[in-house]
């Protein structure tokens, strides 16, 4: 959310960049016209604001993910999923350097959307890497940080004992 507010004017106006390219292609296909010459170009603006909607992306991921990581292993999104990333070795924080890590395997190659799409490909393969990992069910980036995801158990609020209503015996 944070994304779309921060970013939104920017993708807004690379969207209008390429309003015209979009709407001749449309035109002429419409038509049944396939030919490419005399297509309107968007300006090198398009491109000044596709790197700033992808570094603005990153930043933000960045900014968002790490510190979240590193001090409960959890986002919201991993809160409201009850799943949470640890380190293999011990039950602890992940600490910054696992977080950032872990992090940058999948969020780095943001960056890299703008080189025909190479950085989709890579975060695509790292996030269909845990369905052939047995038995762990590791990402790419968990592999890299050395974490496992787990399921956080559900926390049942139980009334108070009532003494009572226990059944009489030796029990502690």
């Amino acid at each position: 959310a944070l994304n779309v507010v921060v970013n939104g004017w920017f993708v807004w106006r690379w969207a209008q960049e390429w309003a015209p390219y979009w709407q001749e292609v449309f035109r002429r296909a419409s038509r049944g016209d396939t030919s490419a010459d005399g297509l309107p170009l968007p300006s090198e603006q398009a491109n000044s604001l596709l790197v700033a909607i992808l570094l603005i992306a990153t930043a933000l991921w960045l900014a968002y993910e790490v510190p979240t990581m590193a001090s409960g292993g959890q986002t919201v999104g991993k809160r409201v999923m009850r799943i949470r990333a640890v380190p293999m070795a011990a039950d602890q924080p992940l600490g910054v350097r696992r977080a950032l890590s872990r992090w940058s395997t999948m969020g780095l190659p943001t960056l890299l959307w703008y080189c025909a799409g190479l950085g989709l490909v890579l975060q695509l393969v790292d996030a269909l890497s845990p369905l052939f990992d047995h038995p762990l069910r590791q990402a790419l980036h968990d592999k890299r940080a050395q974490t496992v995801v787990v399921e956080v158990p559900q926390h049942t609020d139980t009334a108070p004992s009532n003494d009572h209503n226990q059944p009489p015996g030796d029990t502690p």
